[in-house]
């Protein structure tokens, strides 16, 4: 028996789409803050790497 896929209503259809753009638009915004995130975690290590050294 061959499989078939089922078609989807375009209402369901609609919301994939919808849903499917959301993610891709949030994908890009962390991938924006990425490097600040980075920035901000090494500059915490550094601070606590020479309060250790100073204390």
């Amino acid at each position: 028996m061959a499989w078939t896929i089922p078609r989807l209503d375009a209402e369901r259809s609609r919301r994939r789409a919808q849903i499917l753009a959301e993610l891709a638009g949030a994908r890009a915004v962390r991938q924006r803050e990425q490097p600040q995130r980075e920035r901000t975690e090494r500059l915490r290590q550094l601070i606590a790497t020479r309060r250790r050294v100073a204390g």
